[in-house]
């Protein structure tokens, strides 16, 4: 015999469907990009940052999270294959020439970090497809020239513990001949005495 439930009135929770979930202006950037992508992409559009970018030893870089939570790129285009992410799009508001807002800077110099375009686009009502292909053209000039400012896998990974194979922290000597020195502890410490010295 089953269960009846009660339907769930929607007026009975606050949620409403926020409309429109795109913007004047992110629609009509969107529908440029699509007829530009012409199959070669596929288009996501407001793609939360930290599905994009990952946190490298997190346990020593929380202030870093803080800097994408619940940040978003306005348009990002993928491989169709695989989804790879290919070229981040960001409108930006018009500011006087020469200056560059501090968010912006961010955005740039994180996609710049990982070696991934992002084209800033002014915001508009209208777009004009030899604009921003010319725009996706210097992105991508950008990354070429510029050497990735990413660490090597050796600096980006933690070690595991030598005694239990847990996950490693990274901890500063306290005390003794080694002070200030930083070295790897097992996360299992005082338990476990794994460490790991740095350099």
């Amino acid at each position: 015999m089953s269960e009846h439930k009660t339907p769930l009135k929607s007026l009975d929770w606050p949620y409403r469907l926020r409309e429109p979930f795109l913007s004047t202006p992110e629609l009509a950037l969107l529908r440029v990009l699509q007829s530009m992508a012409r199959g070669h992409y596929v288009i996501c559009p407001k793609v939360a940052l930290n599905d994009i970018f990952y946190i490298v030893r997190p346990n020593e870089n929380v202030h870093f999270f803080n800097k994408f939570f619940r940040k978003h790129v306005d348009f990002l285009l993928c491989e169709p294959e695989k989804f790879k992410p290919a070229i981040g799009v960001e409108l930006v508001k018009p500011i006087a020439r020469n200056e560059t807002r501090e968010t912006d800077q961010f955005m740039e110099d994180l996609f710049l970090s990982a070696g991934l375009p992002l084209v800033h686009v002014p915001s508009s009502d209208s777009y004009s497809e030899d604009d921003l292909e010319e725009l996706i053209k210097l992105a991508v000039l950008k990354v070429r020239e510029m050497r990735p400012l990413r660490a090597s896998t050796e600096t980006d990974s933690v070690p595991m513990c030598p005694v239990c194979g847990r996950m490693m922290v990274l901890r500063i000597h306290r005390s003794g001949p080694k002070t200030g020195k930083k070295y790897y502890g097992c996360m299992d410490s005082p338990k476990c005495s794994g460490v790991v010295e740095i350099g």
